[in-house]
This record gives C-alpha cells, structure tokens and sequence, in this order.
C-alpha cells in the first residue's frame, strides 16, 4: 500500500501525533474526546490512513462492543442488579483483613463483566458509608477498590475497553476470535495476587482526611450578611452596588424576607432592604463589606443544610478525567448558569482550597461542592462524577431478569453459540424489552465522548499497522535484544506496565496490540499470549492516579496524594509484573 520512503515518512507523523497525545493526556490540556478527534483528524489529513480506514475505526466489534455493554450495565444498575449482589455479599466484617476480602473479591468480579469506571463511581459512595459503619477511614478501602475494579476487568475480553481493543486487533490480523475467557488464567491469578499482596501491604494504604471533612460545616466556606433597609444600595442592581463579584468571593445566592431564593444571582437583579447576601470565597476579604458597604452580619445562618432540604441542597461531584472543565475557571464560562447551580468549594488533594473558588482553574479529580435546587446527576455526564446522594435501586423480578441475560450473553459467546456482538445485542434488546432498563436510562447510559476517545485510540493502533510502523518497531526491538520469545515477552510486560501510568490503558493497548502481533508472528509464537500479556499488563497500573480512571476516580473522594499512590503501587506493579510474566510464559 506504501512505498518504502512513504512508510518512513507516514511512520514519523504517526510517531509524532502519539507523542502529542502523550503530553496532552499527562498534563491534561484537553478533553480526551477532543484529543481522540484531534489525532484522527491529523492521521486522515496527513494521509497516514485513508478515509475508509478511519471511518472503519468508528464501526468495529470493540468500538460497537463499548456502546451495546454500557446499555447491558445499565440494564443491571437500574434493575438492582449490582446493589443485590453487593448487600448480600459484603455484610459486616470483624477485622480490616475481613474488610478488605469482603470488598476486592466481589468487586473484582463483577469487573470481570462490567465497567470498572462505573463500578467505582457506585461503590465509593457505598464504601464510605461502609467505612463508617466499621470505622475504618475511607481512603483504607477506596484505594484497594479501585485495584480490585481494574484487576477484575483482565478476567474476560469485555473486562475493560482495553481488553476490547486488543481482541478487536488481534480478530482483524489473524482471522480469528478470542475467546470469551481468553485472559482468564493470568487474570484469575493476578486476581488472587493482588487480594493477597493488598493485605500484606495493608500497613502502607493512607489514612487521610476525605474532603466531606473539609466541607462539613457550611459556615466554614461562606459568609452571610444583611442589607440593612436603610442601605445606599437598596434598589441598585448587585453589579451596580459592587456587590456580585467582590473581593476574595462570589455572591452565591440572595435569601429575601420571604425565603424566596435566587440562586445563580444575575447581575441586573435588584437589592433589596433585609436581603441576606451569602457569600463563598476567603472570609476575611469578604467581611470587609461590611464597613465598605454598610452590610451586617446575619444573626442566623441561613444557607444551612435544614434550609437547604426544603428548597436546595448541597452536593459534591469529582471532575471526570475527560471534562471539557478540566483548565477552565467558573467565572469564565457558563457552566453554573446552564445547570442552574452554584460553585461553594473546591478540594484538590483532600484539602478545600482557600482561593476563590469561582476563580480555580479546575483539574481531573478535584472535588466540587456545589450547590442547587434539582441537581440530577445525569445532567452531568461528561463532566462531573456524582459520589453523594446515590439513589439505590429496589430488587425486584427485572433484578434477577437482568443477571439471567448478562449470564447467558456470556455463556452463548464462551460455548462458541454465538459471536460475542450477537449475543451482546440480543441481551441489550432484551433489557429494554423486559424494562430492564428505559428508553431513557438506555439513551443516557451510552457515553459518546468515551466512544470517541475509544475510537481514536483504535484509529492510532490502524495508523501504527497501516504505516508499517509495527512492522519497524518489531525489526528494531529484535535487532537490539534479540529473538528470544521470553526476552521479547519481558520487555513487552515491562512496557505495558509502566507506559501505562502516564496514559490510559486504552490507548497503551492501542499501541502496543499491533506491535505484539507483529512480534508473535514473527517469532512463530501463538499471538494470543503476547495479546493477553498486553491485556494483564495495561490493567495493572497502580502507581500512580492517572494510571487509570479508576485511580483517579477515588483520588479526590479519599483524599489522597500523589505520593499515597507511588508508597502501595510501585510494589503492587513490580509483584503483579512478576505474576503476569510467569503465567504468561507457561501460556506459551
């Protein structure tokens, strides 16, 4: 398809195009859908692929696999499906080792066949009730369940998005499908490795403060002060009087004689005698008001959380790994107008930043107190990762429909009955059928902008076959270490590994699939180990947040630090590393 010169050059951009998406995904600049577009774009313009090539991206068994699967897990959140298993499974331990069993092992199972990220986003709500119930700090458990997610999806090919585009490759390169259970053995293995080594490795997991502690009281980040009747500023617009962006804060809301509440508060809304003006920001500025413009301080506080359950309520959310927010600031956008909230805090690091927080460049992981009257929490996908207030379903007949059409997807796909893609599509058409789950819940449950990020990484790992860069990369590492398959095999664990700690799992394993085929073929090694040695290998990053959105799903919800992650992963990476290159030889 390309000359010898041409697959030199086209070989270069797409070096060059990975590399981009490299800093970008580490230091979040931007959204990764929006990254995802970016590298397609280039890669289609540049002539790395053609256009059938990179629209073919968009259409393949794991892009399409991604969207039927979040319709099948929806289908078991809202049937109770998942909150069934999980009362009666994880009960009241005696001891933190209980705790920890108690927690990994169903988790990691139920990640075997579900998605990690929307495991998480269940279960840290309920582990930090959990917690308390057994007194344990929450950052002690949120971590091993964030492992136990990742750990569980290297079980089957449907385990996690990575396995998904791995087996999608090696289908289009070898004419032949993974089975279901493929990555079963080594996955099972690490499984239990990683249950043992986490109790083991108890004494290193954190205790730190969650940030519902930074955010307990509500008098701690606001101020209140009244108008008094008399005041120069009655009838004057709040933009007028100079009170709306003021500083050291922002105006959150206006309480008036009545009760009644205006909350965003629009700069041309007027002020009246006994207004109570509530304010978020540093306190110490903020009183300043009170000589400058003639206000008092409120003798009752009434942005409390009793006031707040009869109109508006209090709520926190993580910024997801993927926001469009991610490097904005509130006051810049109209973020808080659009959904009808209020920004009232920000902890980053398990610490409430003390700057304004209108003001805040936000970043992935950053927890956001905000505040308003119907705060839905699909309303903010994409976005924002809701972890208080959850709604738990009630168990009834969909409950057990729902686990009886996940469990024969997966047997009709392991027995050979029917493709994987089939059976996938049959079980989603069925939870509709069966009200398993709504038209609605269907439509929400499918998130585009994973897709597109999902598909880009695909259309990056077509770019690295098509260009021969696979083919070069293969030459190159043999040249240098050899022909050896466990040598090869070593060094293509070790990089899967550690590649994957900087940028998703996804696009590690979009990158490295191609070139671990390339490399089985060459050395007249069965593809299938050196494609679930990339599988067990990507899902095994510990060590730091960003080393899958999982990590960093908890990371603000436990309050942890970078360095929280480094003390328990590294060890964590270097067992499971030996693990799954001993397993993975014997598979040979």
């Amino acid at each position: 398809m390309y000359s010898r010169i041409k697959v030199t050059i086209f070989a270069w951009i797409v070096l060059c195009v990975l590399l981009a998406k490299f800093v970008l995904l580490i230091r979040h600049l931007l959204p990764g859908d929006v990254i995802a577009f970016g590298c397609i774009a280039i890669l289609l313009l540049s002539g790395c692929l053609t256009t059938e090539e990179a629209l073919s991206c968009f259409g393949t068994q794991s892009v399409v696999l991604i969207a039927v699967i979040s319709i099948l897990v929806s289908g078991m959140i809202h049937s109770g499906a998942i909150n069934w298993f999980t009362c009666h499974v994880m009960g009241t331990p005696r001891s933190f080792v209980g705790s920890i069993i108690r927690l990994m092992i169903p988790v990691s199972l139920m990640s075997a066949f579900l998605s990690n990220t929307t495991l998480v986003a269940m279960f840290i709500n309920v582990v930090k009730m959990w917690s308390k119930r057994l007194d344990i700090a929450p950052s002690r458990l949120l971590i091993p369940l964030s492992y136990a997610a990742s750990i569980g999806g290297m079980c089957t090919i449907i385990g996690t998005p990575a396995n998904l585009v791995i087996s999608g490759y090696y289908e289009r390169q070898t004419g032949h499908t993974l089975n279901f259970f493929a990555p079963f053995i080594p996955g099972f293995i690490s499984m239990i490795v990683c249950v043992i080594s986490i109790i083991l490795l108890r004494r290193l997991l954190p205790d730190r403060k969650s940030p519902e502690e930074s955010f307990e009281s509500s008098a701690d980040y606001t101020v209140e002060l009244i108008v008094p009747a008399e005041n120069k500023v009655v009838g004057m617009t709040v933009e007028e009087a100079g009170l709306l962006d003021v500083h050291g804060g922002h105006l959150v809301e206006i309480v008036r004689f009545d009760r009644e509440i205006i909350s965003p508060v629009p700069a041309d809304e007027f002020i009246l005698g006994n207004d109570h003006l509530v304010y978020s920001g540093q306190i110490n500025s903020i009183l300043e008001l009170r000589s400058s413009h003639g206000l008092v301080n409120a003798n009752k506080l009434v942005f409390n959380t009793t006031d707040l359950e009869k109109s508006r309520k209090l709520q926190m959310a993580t910024v997801d790994i993927s926001s469009p927010l991610i490097g904005t600031r509130m006051c810049d956008i109209n973020f808080e107008s659009l959904h009808n909230v209020v920004l009232v805090a920000v902890a980053r690091d398990g610490e409430r930043m003390t700057s304004i927080p209108r003001e805040i460049a936000l970043r992935a992981g950053d927890t956001l107190l905000l505040e308003g009257a119907r705060l839905v929490p699909t309303n903010f996908v994409g976005n924002l990762n809701f972890f208080d207030n959850i709604a738990l379903p009630q168990v009834d007949k969909t409950t057990f429909i729902s686990m009886l059409l996940m469990f024969s997807m997966i047997i009709l796909s392991a027995l050979g009955v029917m493709p994987l893609i089939h059976s996938a599509i049959l079980a989603a058409l069925l939870m509709v059928i069966t009200r398993c789950c709504s038209i609605e819940q269907l439509q929400q449950s499918i998130n585009w902008k994973l897709i597109m990020s999902f598909a880009g990484s695909v259309c990056i790992g077509e770019a690295i076959k098509a260009t021969g860069l696979a083919h070069q990369l293969s030459v190159g590492l043999q040249s240098v270490v050899g022909s050896s398959p466990l040598v090869i095999l070593i060094i293509l664990c070790v990089i899967s590994t550690f590649i994957t700690e900087f940028i998703s799992n996804t696009t590690a394993a979009a990158i490295l699939a191609p070139i671990a085929i390339t490399l089985a073929m060459s050395l007249n090694v069965d593809p299938a180990v050196f494609c679930v040695a990339v599988m067990v290998n990507v899902n095994s990053s510990f060590a730091t947040p960003m080393g899958s959105e999982s990590n960093l799903m908890v990371y603000s919800p436990g309050g942890y630090r970078f360095s929280d992650f480094i003390r328990i992963g590294l060890p964590m990476n270097l067992i499971l590393l030996v693990t799954n290159i001993t397993v993975c030889y014997f598979l040979m």
